[in-house]
């Protein structure tokens, strides 16, 4: 794994959000989103229940909803996050607006008050079975923000947060995934696939076998099996699935063992 501490970024992703949001016009609100049957203005209250969500658990101790009989995580999370929506359509954009520039600077302290090398308040599925550090679990927590910005700004034609140091973060975050993508994979121990982001915020990195799994790694191989070439923006839909497998491989350039480089870019980091 490669930590990284998104803690100083929240601030300014936050304050891009409430500038575009207090731009919008009325009309935009009610723009489709690329989440199914949630407009501008659902999306907007998804983002104010994560706030809401992570400040009552990881700062208040309190359990939240409990998961139904027989119900999955990706089902739970459908329903308490569609209950939450569907309760602030009662609730005007400019009260929702408040609420995220009230809660954002507490959720920050939360944040700050981490243990980066400690354990996950809540693990990331995605990056692996085992338990998150917590460095993985905040990190997480600004890919979701950041990516429910780009979705809106996506539905309104208005880019921006799109500062390399914003969008490097979430690429990084994101990279966590692509062990879980390989672990059907099984290859000798020093097998790696290297990985090139292009774009400003892009890089390289390796991901290596130790012979029953993977890892993310900074070091780049030497010769690696395959290599896997995208560019910052296909791999952050990609793996948020804003664009599905197919199309990310169309976009990427795969070489060497294909039946890895595929695998590779099939990076899922979400729930699902």
């Amino acid at each position: 794994m490669i930590p990284l501490d998104t803690r100083p970024l929240f601030a300014a992703e936050r304050q891009a959000l409430l500038d575009l949001l207090r731009s919008l016009d009325p009309a935009d609100w009610d723009r489709p989103t690329i989440c199914p049957g949630w407009d501008v203005r659902d999306l907007t209250a998804h983002i104010l229940n994560d706030y809401l969500r992570r400040l009552s658990g990881s700062r208040d101790g309190h359990r939240g909803a409990v998961f139904a009989e027989d119900e999955s995580l990706p089902s739970y999370l459908a329903r308490v996050n569609g209950e939450f929506v569907r309760a602030m359509r009662q609730c005007s954009p400019a009260a929702m607006i408040d609420l995220l520039a009230h809660l954002g600077p507490q959720l920050d302290a939360v944040w700050a008050s981490v243990d980066l090398a400690g354990v996950a308040a809540l693990n990331v599925s995605w990056a692996g079975r085992g338990t998150s550090p917590a460095w993985l679990d905040i990190a997480r927590e600004f890919t979701e923000y950041w990516v429910h910005q780009q979705q809106i700004r996506d539905a309104v034609s208005r880019p921006g947060a799109d500062e390399v140091e914003l969008q490097h973060a979430v690429l990084v975050a994101f990279l966590h995934a692509v062990p879980v993508a390989l672990q059907d994979h099984k290859r000798p121990h020093g097998t790696a696939i290297r990985f090139e982001i292009t774009g400003p915020a892009g890089g390289r990195w390796s991901v290596v076998s130790d012979g029953t799994g993977w890892d993310l790694t900074g070091e780049l191989a030497e010769d690696p099996a395959a290599s896997v070439r995208l560019d910052q923006d296909t791999l952050w839909r990609l793996a948020s699935r804003g664009i599905t497998v197919e199309e990310g491989r169309r976009r990427a350039k795969l070489h060497g063992d294909r039946e890895l480089a595929e695998a590779a870019a099939s990076l899922l980091a979400v729930v699902d």
